[in-house]
């Protein structure tokens, strides 16, 4: 009788070893269908990636420092072309 509990829970074992594969590669292919399906969809909702996001976020900020700088520069030459109207050397205060 031990000799037959032995390969009953042998078989047992393998059995349960066959079913854990089984699983996981029922896991893997669920896993990849449901990533196929989220790309498709944002693919046709025409989001996005990360990647270019972070570049334009990074051209914005470009832009406003330099659109700052641009309006420093402008209001000194608007105060140099003010004190050259009233006169004044525009080098001078």
């Amino acid at each position: 009788m031990t000799q037959t509990t032995n390969r009953f829970f042998d078989e047992l074992a393998r059995m349960m070893t066959d079913a854990t594969g089984a699983a996981q590669g029922l896991r893997k292919e669920m896993d990849t269908l449901i990533r196929t399906q989220a790309e498709k969809v944002l693919n046709d909702l025409d989001v996005v990636q990360r990647e270019e996001f972070d570049a334009m976020k990074a051209m914005a900020q470009k832009a406003r420092e330099e659109n700052g700088r641009l309006e420093k520069r402008l209001a000194e030459l608007e105060e140099q072309l003010n004190r050259v109207g009233k006169g004044r050397p525009a080098g001078k205060s």
